[in-house]
This record gives C-alpha cells, sequence and structure tokens, in this order.
C-alpha cells in the first residue's frame, strides 16, 4: 500500500508510539531488574524509581507513559481529519466516527477491567482505555468546530476553572487537606456516583471523572502540535526547534504552577498536563528531528512494530500470560544464573514474546484499528 507524504513524514509518531508503549511492554521491570543488580549505586536507583508511579504528589518517567500516548492520539488527529474531509466525509460522518471510536475505547476498557468476572457490583468504570476515548473525543470535537485560537481559549479556561475545582473541599470529608487522596473534590465525586465501580473503594479511582476534563486538554496539546506539523511552511528543523523551545516554555509554566498546586497524576492537576505535555511535546521533537529530519530509521522498526498495534499489546497483556511463555523458554537459563541476573533474562524473555507477537501480525498485515 502507498502511504501519503505526510505518513512518511510522521514515521516518529509511530516510533514515539512504540517507545512509549515499551516501558508498559516490559521494560519498566526490566531497567529495575538491571537496578537491582547495582544496590549501592544511586544512579541504578534512580533509574528504579523512574520505573514506577509517585505515591501521588510529583513526577516520575512512569507518570508520563499515559499521558503521552494521550498526546500521541492528539497529534494523529489532524492528519485523520484530513484523510477523511478528502474522503468526502461531512462533519456528521465525522462526529459518528469520533463517538463510535470513544465508545469502543470505553467498552474495551470495562472488558479490561474485567467484564468476564461477571461482578457487576464491583465492575469498575474507570480505566485508562476509556480516558483516551473521552478525552481524545472532547479534543476532536472541539477540533472538528472551532478555530485553534478558540480552542486554546478554552483549554486555558479548562486549567484554570480545574485548579479552582480543585480548591474545593469534599464534603463528605470536611476538615481533610483537599489536596489530599482523601480529601479532594475529585474523589468525592468518584464516591458520590459509583462508589463500588472504582479502584480505590472508598476514596477515588485515577481515571474518575473529574479528571476527565483536564485530560481534554493533554489530547489537544497534540492537536496543536499536529496542525502545526500538518500545515506550517517551516523547514523541519525549525519544526523540531520550535516544538522543542515550546516544550520548555511549557515546563516553566508548570513548575510556575506547582508552586500554586501540585503536579499530581491521579489528580490529572493543570501542572500536571503542562509537565506531561512539556516532555511529550519534547520526546516528540526529538524523534521528528532525528527521523523525519535528518533521516535516520534503520533502528525505526523494532519501535514502529509496536507502536502501530499499541492497543493490541495492550489489551493482550491483559488475556495472555506472556510471563509464563517467557518462563517456559528461559527459566531453565536464568536458573543457571547469578542471583538478579535470572529476573533480568525472563524480564527480557518477556519483552521479546510480546514483541514477536506484534512482528508476527505486522507480517501478516494484522492492525487493531479503533
Amino acid at each position: 500500500m502507498n502511504k501519503t507524504n505526510n505518513e512518511k513524514r510522521l514515521l516518529s509518531l509511530d516510533v514515539l508510539r512504540g517507545f512509549d508503549m515499551l516501558f508498559i511492554m516490559g521494560l519498566s521491570g526490566l531497567i529495575v531488574n538491571l537496578a537491582a543488580l547495582a544496590p549501592d549505586c544511586a544512579i541504578a536507583e534512580w533509574f528504579a524509581v523512574q520505573m514506577k508511579h509517585v505515591a501521588w504528589d510529583g513526577f516520575a518517567h512512569h507518570d508520563t507513559i499515559f499521558p503521552l500516548f494521550l498526546f500521541i492520539a492528539g497529534v494523529s488527529f489532524p492528519f485523520s481529519l484530513s484523510k477523511q474531509r478528502e474522503a468526502g466525509m461531512n462533519n456528521k460522518e465525522i462526529v459518528a466516527k469520533i463517538i463510535r471510536r470513544a465508545a469502543i475505547l470505553i467498552l474495551l476498557g470495562v472488558l479490561y477491567n474485567g467484564f468476564f468476572k461477571m461482578q457487576f457490583s464491583t465492575l469498575r468504570f474507570p480505566s485508562v482505555l476509556g480516558r483516551i476515548g473521552i478525552a481524545w473525543a472532547g479534543a476532536a470535537l472541539l477540533t472538528l468546530y472551532l478555530k485553534p485560537k478558540a480552542r486554546a481559549i478554552i483549554c486555558a479556561i479548562i486549567l484554570i476553572g480545574y485548579s479552582l475545582l480543585l480548591t474545593i473541599p469534599a464534603p463528605d470529608t470536611l476538615g481533610v487537606e483537599v489536596w489530599s487522596k482523601e480529601g479532594n473534590i475529585a474523589g468525592y465525586i468518584d464516591r458520590l456516583i459509583m462508589p463500588n465501580h472504582i479502584l480505590w473503594h472508598g476514596v477515588m479511582d485515577p481515571e474518575g471523572l473529574l479528571s476527565n476534563i483536564p485530560a481534554v486538554v493533554t489530547a489537544m496539546l497534540g492537536v496543536f502540535t499536529g496542525e502545526y506539523l500538518q500545515n506550517s511552511s517551516h523547514s523541519g528543523k525549525r519544526k523540531a526547534a520550535t516544538m522543542a523551545i515550546s516544550a520548555v516554555i511549557l515546563l516553566v509554566t508548570a513548575l510556575a504552577w506547582s508552586y500554586l498546586q501540585p503536579i499530581n497524576k491521579t489528580l490529572w492537576s493543570s501542572a500536571f498536563v503542562l509537565a506531561a505535555g512539556a516532555y511529550s511535546l519534547f520526546m516528540l521533537s526529538l524523534f521528528y528531528y532525528i527521523i523525519d529530519v535528518q533521516g535516520h530509521r534503520r533502528w525505526c522498526y523494532f519501535f514502529k512494530v509496536i507502536g502501530v498495534n499499541s492497543i493490541t499489546i495492550y489489551l493482550a497483556q491483559r488475556f495472555i500470560n506472556f510471563g509464563d511463555i517467557s518462563r517456559y523458554f528461559t527459566a531453565g537459563l536464568a536458573s543457571h544464573l547469578p542471583d538478579g541476573w535470572g529476573a533480568v533474562v525472563i524480564s527480557i524473555g518477556y519483552i521479546s514474546a510480546c514483541w514477536l507477537l506484534l512482528y508476527f501480525l505486522d507480517r501478516k498485515g494484522v492492525y487493531l484499528k479503533v
């Protein structure tokens, strides 16, 4: 199948998505196991800490994986929208497609959470895929009907309004600090509307209802970036530089905002939106410059295989025991290695099993499109 110039120009997008998903696909565990081989090394310990979510406030690399994926979904939308319009689709048809995609992602999220266990009284409704569907759809609908300036104003209103909203104490935990896990208003809304259907029963859900609102801005930052890449007449080098400089501006703004309210992934705080946006934009500028501007593509296939089937591997790890597959092939070797190295080998086996499945699907031209 022939590819358009835009698709070729944005190979970096698939590769970055694959790089992002590789951490979910076992790279985080591998890094933790490698770090354990040097328990007294401060650098190794730092890398191990980065492979886990922060307990509450703060920011680690593991907290960037989800927003980067959502950001990339936003970057892709302007290109997808152009193709749909070139195919003669009107706004009504495009809206129907947006809503259908969001609904499928929400459904897949519920399936991921254990729908077939039939424990409907406590089935978790929110999910990572559900948030991607809701936030991406919100950004897509705004893009379909509003000009960039109007969308930028709405994003600013959302971030400021959400920050103000989070200063309201939860009515059922008065006296508890409003930014705590128990005292925030986002958790109160989860407890009020779906008390038995959240991850942290009696407290809140990390993908709860209220925090979907600022997540729309995360997706919209991606949309703005995609529109810039698609429409700007700037050279590739200048585009990469502009994205990198914009990332620095977002980071400075996030750090300034964090003096007022913390960077918090669970709440998807406004400072978190900007900090994660800064990371996402910088990473895209880096991959875009290396791959699409400089043309260094020989190393890309490993990551591209993951990136073009990212939702497939996310779901597959829920339904296929890649850990058992890895141990079947590597446990014998691992048992003959010094302490710690066995876990490293098994981790490599896990990543290999996942990747080989995706390689097989790619060779057969099978992709899960939502």
